[in-house]
């Protein structure tokens, strides 16, 4: 009994910790996504608050840390640029409401058919964004890069490189703060590594007045209270036509992104999050968001990695975050600017050696080269894009390869019987990828007076395969050829328009399968 009290204690005070690094942590992160965004600083802030605080809540998943994104902001900004603010505000909203819908729906739960080649790829696609999003650090804002004039201009590494103490200092107190993450566990786990290291170089550059960039020379991170706000916009069909698109790629994202990230702790803390309850959460959260002035978010990978990795495990561990980010921005906030962002950035680094899966490398040549080639495509396209687009070309390149590599299946093996009959033998699925191979293999001329094709050993998947059937018996008929079709399951007998009256019933033997039709939806 005692012991189980101490591990309450214990767990208590490792949310808490953590939730308290996560917060400076979610400083930079949320003022930076509200630039990109094209809205005011404490936009992405009052966001990184309600969204963190509502999903730590009511969410599917406890230790995951919600916020504003770069996946997300990179929507919103031509949103803003275009029509304003308050559109923004609006379509954050119907967001939310596409989210709940989601939810209700149990739409989270096809989360499960994204391949791990493709997961594989996220992740590392990801830990290399949350990388390149550091290098901005290492520039001087408004300089041009050194890749001026090449195609990579205006591209995230096109960075104007601090020069002499500026970079060295940099770099240094970078690699200082990595080194006590790495290093301080071993010695004790009473404070999380990460905090430590923030408090550590902090104190170093305030006590021996280092000149490097704070927070503060990003942006004021001071404010009030949000405030509930209606979107200023008309309440009109041409509204609802402008924010309807963003609104569902919006919503799209934050869920892929979301129930993704949902993954990845349920297999670091070997746990399972509830996604469908994730999608409600989620949807709330930003419904809430739009309404008090905020540009709306989800799951954030780097942050729910942080939180797991100082201690973070219980929905404390978010609660308190986000409520350490508002006392940050209504009382905290002059001593929060003084945060070196080396030790930031340091955080993060740290974040991205953790979340890289490394041993893709080991395995890339151990799998098959398909897996291989859709682990760096999505690696690719994340970088490239944004997450949704590489988890949607993940699985549609996954779902054609599964498909080709089923379409090779199909198997006929002819022979002659007793009675003279020609009976094929049908092996493999028939779906919209075999039919071209299984109508290749008959020839209806050559073959005797009367035909037998049986199914025993085959399925019937969708409409194509259907069609199939069709067109071969046709073909059939024409030659003037007596055709037996056997072993087919009842539905396929009822979707069957020009073959149905060819097939032979036997009630003991014939199979029993769905077929993949809107007829009988």
């Amino acid at each position: 009994m005692f012991e189980f009290q101490l591990s309450k204690v214990a767990t208590f005070k490792n949310d808490l910790l953590s939730g308290l690094t996560v917060a400076l942590a979610l400083v930079p992160e949320a003022v930076a996504f509200a630039f990109v965004a094209g809205v005011a600083p404490l936009v992405g802030l009052y966001a990184a608050f309600m969204v963190g605080l509502i999903t730590a809540v009511i969410g599917g998943r406890p230790g995951m840390i919600s916020g504003a994104t770069g996946a997300l902001a990179v929507v919103m900004v031509s949103l803003v640029a275009q029509h304003g603010v308050e559109y923004l505000f609006i379509t954050v909203v119907l967001m939310g409401i596409l989210q709940i819908a989601a939810g209700i729906f149990k739409l989270g739960k096809f989360i499960r058919m994204v391949p791990h080649p493709v997961m594989l790829g996220f992740v590392n696609g990801l830990a290399i964004v949350i990388f390149l999003a550091q290098l901005g650090q290492f520039g001087e804002a408004g300089q041009p890069g050194w890749l001026e004039g090449t195609f990579m201009q205006d591209t995230i590494v096109d960075v104007a490189w601090l020069q002499g103490s500026a970079m060295s200092m940099l770099l240094g107190l970078v690699l200082l703060t990595m080194l006590i993450i790495y290093f301080l566990p071993k010695i004790t786990k009473a404070i999380p590594s990460s905090l430590a290291a923030i408090l550590v170089v902090t104190g170093l550059v305030l006590g021996f007045d280092l000149d490097t960039k704070v927070v503060g020379d990003v942006a004021s991170i001071s404010g009030g209270l949000p405030s509930f706000h209606i979107p200023m916009v008309p309440f009109t069909f041409e509204t609802l036509m402008i924010i309807l698109p963003y609104s569902i790629i919006l919503a799209a994202i934050g869920l892929i992104e979301s129930l993704l990230t949902l993954r990845l702790i349920d297999e670091i803390t070997e746990t399972r999050g509830r996604g469908n309850k994730e999608c409600i959460g989620q949807g709330v959260a930003n419904t809430v968001t739009g309404l008090f002035g905020g540009m709306g978010g989800c799951a954030m990978i780097g942050q729910s990695m942080i939180n797991v990795n100082s201690g973070g495990r219980g929905r404390l561990s978010g609660i308190s975050a986000a409520l350490f980010l508002l006392l940050f921005i209504l009382v905290a906030s002059p001593l929060i600017e003084q945060i070196p962002l080396a030790a930031l950035i340091g955080v993060m680094f740290i974040v991205v050696i953790g979340t890289f899966e490394w041993s893709s490398f080991r395995i890339i040549g151990k799998v098959p080269k398909t897996d291989a080639l859709i682990l760096v495509l999505v690696s690719g396209v994340t970088v490239a894009t944004d997450l949704a687009v590489a988890v949607i070309v993940g699985v549609i390149v996954s779902a054609l390869v599964f498909a080709w590599q089923h379409a090779k299946y199909i198997r006929i093996e002819a022979r002659e019987d007793h009675k003279g009959s020609t009976v094929y033998a049908v092996t493999g699925p028939l779906f919209f990828g075999s039919v071209t191979s299984f109508l290749e293999r008959f020839d209806p001329k050559a073959d005797n007076d009367d035909v037998v094709i049986d199914f025993a050993r085959s399925r019937v998947a969708d409409h194509s395969g259907l069609e199939a059937i069709d067109t071969l018996a046709e073909r059939y008929l024409k030659a003037g050829k007596n055709l037996h079709l056997v072993h087919l399951s009842e539905e396929c007998r009822r979707l069957l328009t020009k073959a149905g009256n060819l097939v032979e019933v036997n009630v003991i033997e014939d199979p029993k399968y769905f077929v993949a039709d809107d007829s009988l939806a």
